[in-house]
């Protein structure tokens, strides 16, 4: 197993325990303020790039799909709206965010079409070969070993099947030297407003320069066994989207 630079970076310096444990214990933390913080921090643009990733499944037969990191459920729920696969099951390690998830899908009428559950990436509780594609958006930052989630992913896939990945990159040149101020100046203070959790947002920016993106991020897949991967930046750079077929 490799040891990446990303591995390391959690919300909690002064705390012992490991990352996988800090980063469920910041989710179930800021859950309540989670999807608010997330329209308002992007202006909405979020949105259209959840979009942009799901038709990466277009024209494939997508009978079962799971949703890594799925939180409160977002990318589930807007996959199944735009694709109608038979059953969608979405798993994170934060309860907190579960439980929002699920009274928003009891809500929109989706609990049916929808499960959430509760798992590590690490060792994700499904069959080999059980998914026909696999979604993870915004979430492999928060991998505790970024290799070993991607492998689990891999092994619940079945042959031919496809890893979407949607994550923030760092843009280079004055929009990037623009990008990282607001990062590290403007979104802490916007954050304060709206949650006393300043430390699992100055985590995010730290995650988003620790994380391998681009050709480093499809080296990564390669390694793990993945074929075809590809890399595909949008809205200059800011964030992108990953494919791989098993």
């Amino acid at each position: 197993m490799t040891s990446y630079r990303h591995d390391r970076v959690v919300p909690y310096d002064d705390s012992q325990a490991s990352k996988t444990e800090q980063v469920a214990s910041m989710f179930d933390d800021i859950a309540p303020r989670y999807d608010f913080l997330n329209r308002f921090l992007s202006g909405g643009v979020d949105l259209w790039w959840r979009k942009r990733a799901i038709r990466e499944l277009r024209g494939l037969e997508v009978h079962s799909l799971l949703d890594v990191a799925t939180g409160t459920g977002d990318m589930a729920i807007m996959t199944y709206r735009r694709l109608r696969p038979g059953q969608i099951t979405g798993v994170d390690i934060s309860e907190g965010m579960l439980e929002l998830g699920r009274r928003k899908l009891e809500r929109e009428g989706l609990s049916d079409h929808i499960t959430l559950r509760q798992g590590d990436s690490g060792r994700l509780p499904f069959a080999d070969n059980q998914f026909d594609a696999v979604t993870v958006a915004f979430g492999v930052r928060n991998f505790e070993h970024l290799d070993r989630g991607l492998a689990e992913i891999r092994r619940v896939l079945r042959p031919g099947g496809k890893l979407v990945v949607l994550e923030f990159s760092q843009p280079g040149g004055l929009t990037g030297r623009l990008y990282r101020w607001y990062m590290r100046h403007i979104c802490p203070v916007l954050v304060s407003f709206f949650s006393h959790n300043k430390k699992a947002y100055a985590y995010l920016g730290d995650s988003i320069q620790a994380f391998p993106e681009g050709a480093r991020f499809t080296a990564v897949l390669d390694a793990v066994g993945y074929n075809a991967t590809r890399a595909k930046g949008l809205t200059l750079g800011i964030c992108s989207i990953y494919t791989g077929i098993k």
